[in-house]
């Protein structure tokens, strides 16, 4: 199925020649019937000789109605331009074009109507001069009256090559259905439609609305009045919503597939049309069929920042326009370039913001998107419409810019450096002051740009080799280690301790990095002594006595104690009543 929308003046004909081509009648409303005036939109479709089946929107012309039209035309790929041949050019073909031209649609037909009342070539000539220029320039024109049907025949072949040359939809898109109307039907509930313009729906889907809050599922579809199990781009389509009431879901809101679109009050946008000293310091931006109040913030030449009244399900490309309500005009037309832009605080930081931009077209970029970011989530990206295929993450799903990420690691390796010389008796950094310093916003990013000689020890970032000591400390550990090499159950005395620059803060930092043991009473020995001590133990006759323990380690009362005292409390040795002891097993 192919959808196309129609745009033009009041009254030129745009529903009498969707009726006669569809034998349908798209004026849905008997107010519309009874006073010959679209008002809302209409739908209809029907089947060319080439086996294609075509879709109508029928918008309104009346100036009035220009927001139902912008409902009708936003998510629908082509459009028929109505131009009567008795009337010719009018205000409301020349809104409806700009319109048009601001949303970037290309594929259409020009459709002169009511060549019956008048010769259509001066209404034809006269409506190619107003295209030329805009994005429907050169496409093919037709003269038609619905009256008579002469041209109709031409019409449907015309519309045939119109859908044959046009892109095919992708369908294995994440979907967001514009919601152009929502309805209640007695036993099913809440029903509302749109043009399904990508992706594919299907019965029993679990999906989001903007604005609820909450996932909702597809109870029932239906394409062209025929119930579906499953819909695929490009339809019209109504969508039965289980358990969904009525007033929450309405025109401008959008389903969603679930987690693959972020909503967004914030865009950075290019203008066309206009210069920006011309803009509106407020307007109204209309994206598929939604409305939405919104402040302009001038950037650049043609660069602005739109902070929305309420957030919209917009991706990096897509194509929207900028209404004066007070005026009824078309402002401009806006491509996104951004919806999760900076904030802007300092001065000057517009200015600057619209440098960054002037290398920006628009088009889902990775790497131009990582590269200015620096460092930002795939998920993130995947939301804004950028696809990650073939990312490799730094760090969970986090990608980061390949400059920006050598740059931290030798931040990261001077902080290091730095906290050492702030804090000498502590093994390094914990990871959270890292994180803070550097900037990150996770604690995994940290260690992901830990190399070697650095290594992450607790929670830490220390230095390979003594535990990540100051070069004293550690200097002082290797004599004490030499010194006592051959007699480990000996514990040097403090003064002994001090005169080697190891003080009470100097042996708790070797104690923290784990290369010094301390035991009660301020005895400390190298930390594989315990379980030394313990294969000596067990050649003792057992049970054996603290006396019998002494001698065998060749060691003092002051040692001995402490040190069965950490075997009993490890459950290396069992202490008896009489205060001798067995090594276990």
């Amino acid at each position: 199925m192919w959808v196309v929308a129609t745009a033009g003046h009041v009254d030129h004909g745009k529903s009498t020649l969707v009726r006669a081509l569809t034998g349908m009648e798209p004026d849905r409303w008997a107010e519309e019937r009874r006073r010959g005036m679209t008002i809302d939109l209409g739908f209809a479709w029907t089947t060319l000789p080439g086996g294609a089946t075509v879709a109508f929107v029928d918008v309104p012309g009346h100036e009035r109605f220009v927001p139902n039209m912008l409902a009708g035309v936003g998510p629908v790929p082509a459009v028929l331009v109505v131009v009567a041949a008795d009337e010719g050019w009018m205000p409301q073909s020349a809104e409806h074009l700009a319109a048009l031209d601001a949303l970037g649609v290309s594929a259409g037909l020009l459709v002169v109507t009511r060549a019956d009342l008048a010769d259509p070539r001066m209404a034809l000539t006269r409506a190619r001069e107003e295209l030329a220029g805009t994005s429907l320039a050169g496409v093919e024109a037709v003269a038609v009256s619905a009256v008579t049907g002469a041209g109709l025949p031409r019409l449907r072949e015309a519309l045939g090559r119109l859908v044959a040359g046009m892109a095919p939809p992708v369908v294995d898109a994440p979907v967001r259905l514009w919601v152009d109307r929502s309805f209640t039907v007695r036993g099913a509930g809440t029903v509302v439609t749109g043009t399904l313009a990508a992706g594919r729906l299907r019965v029993d889907d679990v999906l989001e609305v903007t604005g609820l809050g909450a996932p909702v599922r597809v109870r029932g579809l239906q394409s062209l009045g025929v119930a579906r199990s499953e819909v695929s781009a490009v339809a019209r389509v109504a969508v039965n919503l289980r358990g969904v009431p009525r007033e929450r879901v309405g025109r401008g809101d959008a389903l969603l597939s679930p987690g693959r679109f972020a909503l967004s009050s914030v865009w950075d946008v290019r203008l066309s049309g206009v210069p920006v000293a011309q803009l509106p310091a407020t307007a109204m931006v209309h994206v598929g069929s939604a409305q939405v109040a919104v402040r302009l913030r001038p950037l650049g030449v043609d660069t602005v920042r739109l902070r929305l009244d309420r957030p919209l399900p917009v991706l990096v490309g897509d194509r929207a326009l900028l209404r004066d309500p007070g005026r009824r005009c078309v402002v401009a037309g806006v491509r996104v370039l951004d919806t999760d832009p900076p904030v802007l605080r300092r001065r000057g930081a517009a200015a600057a913001r619209a440098v960054v931009l002037a290398d920006v077209d628009g088009v889902a970029d990775l790497v131009g998107e990582v590269r200015r970011r620096r460092l930002v989530r795939a998920g993130d990206l995947r939301r804004m419409g950028v696809s990650t295929a073939g990312a490799v993450p730094v760090a969970g799903d986090w990608l980061a810019d390949v400059d920006y990420w050598a740059r931290c690691r030798v931040a990261l390796a001077v902080e290091v450096e730095r906290y050492g010389r702030e804090r000498p008796l502590e093994p390094g950094p914990p990871v959270e002051v890292l994180r803070r310093r550097l900037g990150l916003p996770e604690r995994v990013l940290v260690v992901a740009l830990v190399r070697a000689p650095l290594r992450v020890v607790d929670g830490r970032v220390v230095a390979e080799g003594a535990g990540g000591l100051p070069v004293p400390v550690a200097r002082a550990v290797d004599r004490l280690r030499v010194e006592f090499a051959g007699c480990r159950f000996r514990a040097p005395e403090a003064d002994r301790l001090a005169g080697w620059g190891l003080g009470p803060r100097e042996v708790a930092a070797a104690v923290r990095a784990g290369v010094l043991l301390r035991l009660p009473g301020n005895v400390v020995l190298l930390p594989g002594v315990p379980q030394e001590a313990a294969r000596v133990l067990a050649g003792l006759p057992q049970p054996f006595t603290v006396g019998a323990a002494r001698r065998a380690l060749d060691t003092t009362r002051r040692v001995a104690v402490p040190l069965l005292e950490l075997l009993d409390a490890t459950g290396v040795t069992r202490r008896h009543a009489d205060d001798s002891r067995s090594v276990v097993g």
